[in-house]
């Protein structure tokens, strides 16, 4: 078979002299111009063909062709892929439908609902603590510890623990180089799993601590029943499972929600007709949040998915084998969909974004994220009035991955 020419990665497709990193939208709408779906080269993943208009993302989404798991990749040689345990991005059903229903009574509307006092006392203390003059930078001081503070109290890590668990997850999803995040990986596995046996004989309240018990019975049932219950969906989690759903529930509830925050203040702040108008009418916080949610997606692409047999996305042909990276930023830019899709405004409906995806992995801790992400926008922008940029944003350096996408600090004056 005749081998197939290298395709080019974003940043050759973009413009001399163009920042992918800080900008990837331009790129994006020159993609979507030539049509749905484009074979790109991935650094340090591979080749993959690249789906960046909604009408082909939401399709790719339900597609029960397009699997998670990395088995199905034409490349996979062994479990090599999984960075820690095997969690629900990295599974199909009905695997992931059982690991998923294990957690999803923890993060329904009703319980978000009840955690909201809990997420405003942290705000309220977290603004209490920024000073009233000169500058600060709120994704270290108030971005980031809101959601770690609130997810770290939801699965019980004790407060000694979260510099350093944010440092492992920090070098995992947005990694400097492949030594470090082998060395990160390494780690936050020895430590989780240490937490686990810990919480297994000395159980609180905590998530953490109720599906560690759950293993624990799982571990006394290895029969040929248990196996065959693995197979159509019913076992409890295997230690490795139990491993990755820590790992996955840890960073994703609290990474995203660290660039939703910095991010949106970001949008307000460069486009100061809608901050001024948010200010006027703070029931659009909401709003304001899910329009951030589509301008400037903090969840970039899904996890990569394979093709477990031949498929046509949009009237292209992927290959049994090959990888598909869906994006949902530049699918919620899409201007057949959203007109003017460039522009931020905090009052666009509908506004039906794919920022927390769609289908079977739709985001789990999507109601945690908008409890977390509106609570704290509201109380910055009523306890602070007053906040300005304090560098030129155009400066601000981003954090790219195949999956996030945010900001490493955005220093503000406070006063």
């Amino acid at each position: 078979m005749e081998k197939r020419p290298q395709p080019p990665t974003l940043d050759d497709l973009a413009p001399d002299g163009h920042d992918v990193a800080a900008d990837p939208y331009p790129v994006y709408a020159t993609l979507r111009a030539k049509g749905p779906v484009h074979r790109v080269l991935v650094p340090e993943s591979g080749e993959a063909w690249l789906v960046v208009t909604r009408d082909a993302a939401r399709a790719a989404l339900t597609d029960p062709r397009l699997r998670n798991d990395i088995r199905h990749s034409s490349s996979w040689n062994d479990d090599g892929g999984h960075a820690i345990g095997r969690n629900m991005l990295q599974t199909d059903p009905p695997q992931h439908t059982r690991l998923r229903r294990l957690v999803a009574g923890h993060f329904t509307p009703g319980r978000i609902t009840a955690l909201r006092p809990r997420i405003e006392a942290i705000a309220t203390d977290l603004l209490a603590a920024l000073p009233h003059h000169g500058t600060v930078d709120l994704v270290s001081a108030y971005a980031l510890p809101l959601p770690v503070t609130v997810i770290c109290d939801l699965l019980g890590i004790p407060a000694s623990d979260r510099a350093a668990f944010h440092t492992w997850s920090n070098a995992l999803v947005m990694p400097e180089n492949l030594e470090r995040a082998t060395s990160a990986a390494t780690e936050l596995t020895t430590y989780l799993a240490e937490l686990i046996e810990h919480k297994r004989h000395t159980p609180d309240s905590d998530l953490l601590s109720i599906l560690a018990a759950t293993a624990a019975t799982a571990a006394t049932a290895a029969t040929a029943a248990a196996t065959a219950a693995t197979e159509t969906g019913d076992a409890p989690p295997t230690r490795e499972e139990l491993l990755g759903m820590a790992f996955l529930l840890l960073v994703a509830g609290h990474e995203t929600t660290v660039n939703l925050i910095s991010g949106t203040l970001h949008a307000l702040l460069t486009h100061p007709d809608q901050l001024d108008l948010l200010r006027a009418q703070p029931e659009l916080t909401g709003a304001a949040i899910e329009e951030s949610l589509r301008h400037n997606s903090p969840v970039h692409a899904t996890a990569f998915r394979f093709a477990a047999e031949p498929v046509d996305i949009a009237g292209t042909h992927i290959p049994a084998g090959d990888a598909v990276l869906i994006s949902l930023a530049a699918a919620s830019r899409d201007p057949l969909h959203f007109p003017d899709p460039d522009r931020f405004d905090v009052r666009r409906a509908p506004n039906s974004h794919l920022g927390f995806g769609h289908g079977l992995h739709h985001c789990l801790g999507a109601p945690l994220a908008r409890a977390e992400a509106t609570t704290a926008l509201r109380q910055l922008l009523h306890e602070r009035p007053t906040l300005a940029f304090a560098t030129d944003p155009a400066t601000l350096t981003w954090r790219t991955s195949t999956l996030l996408r945010g900001l490493t600090t955005l220093p503000l004056h406070v006063g």
